[in-house]
């Protein structure tokens, strides 16, 4: 079997040299793989062309569905990756991480559709009032790049580390080339063979190159977005690539990362954080035979526990079966290759002129259901680095594999600062029950670590554990670890947006962004706007209400129906050194006089008020003063239908601006209504 690349819209072969994929269980031939004579130029041109004006035309509602539509096609055909993933050593417990776990990234970016907006770009953060009379604002929007993510991957996730990077370039409105590690790229292919086949993104959203990316960055411009994973090595020389420096390609980087997991000195035997630190060790030393970004390489424990923590880690990696991960039994299968097999021990060699091995063998493994010799298994290994100030090597050299070093530590302090020898790290975990020693860490050692765990008996249950990045959070770190960034919610989508700064009147700045801005030219309504359907309003729309004199008897009445009796709204004698020359009305009373005054009662397309956000008290009101509305639809946000049954609907954002007899205004707030479509089809 030859693996095939999908470039400028076919799949095709790759001449020339080819490189065997090798079975990381049993040592026999899969296939070979090629890139030779693809047209790498071409392929991100096409990119361009063809993948991204459907995606930026598309608005962030599209763009989600079409993520929710293709995380399920994919998650349909799981149990069709889970058998080839077999064959890159990994158990199916590994498998579910980089499957499973990469669809879940699909799931999760594809949620945002519901807080990135109704347009194809997204409106960042607050308008900025840049005029005395306000006729002259400022704002922000980011739109998709007109580019091609270019992304550059490693062996150990084909499918998750693919995902992952994918997800949030097409959220974003921009096309990706996707460059996997050779060793295990089978994987890789088989997925986006059927990523292909669903016709769900658009023709020139995705492409693959299955061999050698040499030249692939040499026509990279600066609306491109390079990311990489792998070696620090590696990742400095592509980042130093002369197109990428002289166009100012942005370059992100997930590199070596010598990951701390830390004992807490409260954490001793006996105690459940103890017993959790534990079984942590022996999950990230042996999950995916070691070979995670996020693998905790350094065990910092207190000194005076040492012994009691080598005895309880090799008592939990002595019950670590090792073989073909078919195999009834099996908890850890092979390395992704010989290769990677030889990188780890040539690691392990640097390691042990400062280290000693306490536990498992470098020459010799029990395996279950396989040849040892014909498959890349590796027993785990534990280190022990009794003195990590003086033996260094354990703060600068990684295995990238089933190998930690275990060390001890005097103080918080101490454990913070040897961290830090680390030069920056993707994750670092504390177990502890002490809120004061987790504070310590934490504030310590932040600055140096991309995410950090406290790990203790209460969120035990539900904790996805030291080495999981979670879709919602940033998945990168300083330093060492590549100064990079992924994932992360909405962050992770900015990466590939620009941002622009918009200024100008705020009706052309409502004209550009459809959300309403403060000073925009209204549209007052014949129609009440609680009669109208969700086609049917238009941002800007209004509605003047009539005039509320406002009374000591509101507040009186508004303060015993509430219980809020504080001294301003009840105490003239008590104003003396406040801001307040009088009872002042209570500010919540101003907002559901408000309402009562826009609130259009009988049944109609407004089906509920669900939420309010940006809600403020500007200005105190008095008895004899009066107040008084603008309701204006701010934003309109469309809604897709869960089921057939469902009501076809969209979210509408109203602006209720309160005012007073001087036409100042009292109170703002937006408020949220669920508004029913005229097209319930």
């Amino acid at each position: 079997m030859q693996l095939e690349n999908y470039a400028s819209g076919q799949w095709v072969s790759g001449s020339g040299k080819q490189a065997d994929l090798i079975d990381a269980i049993t040592g026999d031939l899969i296939g070979t793989t090629s890139s030779g004579g693809l047209d790498f130029a071409h392929m991100l041109h096409y990119a361009r062309t063809v993948g991204g004006p459907p995606l930026r035309k598309m608005t962030f509602p599209e763009r989600g569905r079409m993520l929710k539509a293709l995380a399920q096609y994919l998650f349909d055909r799981k149990d069709k990756y889970y058998e080839i993933s077999y064959r890159t050593g990994a158990t199916k417990a590994d498998s579910w991480v980089d499957i499973e776990g990469g669809i879940g990234n699909l799931f999760a970016n594809a949620s945002l559709r519901r807080v990135l907006g109704n347009m194809p770009f997204y409106v960042d953060g607050d308008a900025v009032k840049t005029s005395k009379g306000g006729t002259f604002i400022g704002h922000h929007i980011m739109v998709p790049k007109e580019g091609v993510a270019v992304h550059i991957n490693a062996f150990n996730f084909p499918i998750w580390g693919m995902l992952e990077k994918v997800a949030v370039n097409w959220m974003a409105g921009v096309p990706a080339v996707v460059k996997p590690a050779t060793v295990t790229s089978y994987l890789t292919e088989a997925m986006v063979k059927d990523i292909i086949a669903s016709g769900i993104l658009p023709e020139g959203a995705i492409q693959l190159i299955v061999g050698s990316a040499e030249g692939l960055l040499d026509t990279v411009t600066s609306q491109d977005v390079v990311t990489f994973t792998g070696s620090a090595s590696t990742g400095r020389m592509l980042k130093k690539h002369p197109r990428i420096v002289d166009e100012s390609v942005p370059f992100n980087m997930e590199a070596d990362s010598l990951n701390a997991i830390v004992l807490g000195p409260d954490a001793t035997p006996g105690t459940e954080e103890f017993d959790l630190f534990i079984k942590e060790v022996g999950k990230e030393m042996t999950l995916k035979c070691g070979q995670r970004c996020t693998g905790a390489r350094r065990i910092m424990v207190p000194a005076n526990v040492l012994e009691d923590v080598q005895i309880a880690i090799g008592k939990r990696l002595g019950g670590t079966v090792i073989g073909d991960p078919r195999v009834d039994g099996v908890r850890m299968g092979a390395l992704a290759g010989q290769a990677q097999r030889n990188e780890v021990k040539r690691a392990l060699d640097e390691l042990l002129k400062g280290s000693q091995i306490v536990y498992g063998s470098a020459d010799s493994v029990d395996v279950r259901g396989a040849d040892a010799a014909k498959g890349a298994f590796m027993s785990p290994i534990l280190l022990l680095n009794a003195d990590p100030w003086k033996n260094q090597q354990s703060h600068n050299v990684e295995a990238f594999g089933p190998v930690s070093t275990l060390m001890p530590y005097t103080d918080i302090d101490d454990a913070v600062a040897l961290t830090k020898l680390g030069k920056g790290s993707l994750c670092a975990s504390i177990a502890t029950y002490d809120e004061k020693v987790a504070q310590q860490f934490v504030w310590g050692a932040a600055s140096h670590h991309g995410r950090m765990l406290i790990l203790n008996r209460e969120m035990a249950k539900e904790n996805t554990g030291h080495g999981s990045p979670l879709a919602t959070l940033v998945h990168g770190g300083p330093g060492r670890a590549g100064g990079g960034e992924e994932m992360g919610g909405k962050r992770g989508v900015m990466h590939y947006l620009q941002r622009t700064a918009i200024q100008g009147h705020p009706s052309m700045i409502t004209a550009i962004t459809q959300q309403y801005q403060q000073g925009a030219r209204m549209h007052i309504t014949e129609r009440h706007t609680f009669r109208m359907h969700f086609e049917e309003l238009q941002v800007g729309d209004t509605v003047i209400t009539d005039i509320h004199p406002v009374t000591l008897q509101d507040i009186e009445d508004f303060a015993h129906l509430s219980g809020d009796k504080f001294y301003a709204h009840m105490d003239a004698n008590s104003l003396e050194g406040t801001i307040f020359t009088g009872r002042v009305a209570h500010g919540y009373f101003i907002l559901s006089r408000a309402a009562g005054l826009f609130v259009d009662p009988p049944k109609g397309p407004v089906l509920l008020n669900y939420g309010l956000d940006e809600c403020r008290f500007v200005k105190p009101v008095y008895p004899g003063m009066t107040i008084q509305v603008r309701f204006t639809v701010k934003e309109k946000v469309d809604q897709e239908k869960r089921t057939p049954e469902d009501v076809a609907k969209g979210i509408v954002k109203f602006l209720v601006d309160v005012f007073d007899e001087t036409g100042e205004t009292v109170a703002i707030a937006t408020i949220l209504t669920m508004v029913k479509k005229l097209d319930q089809n």
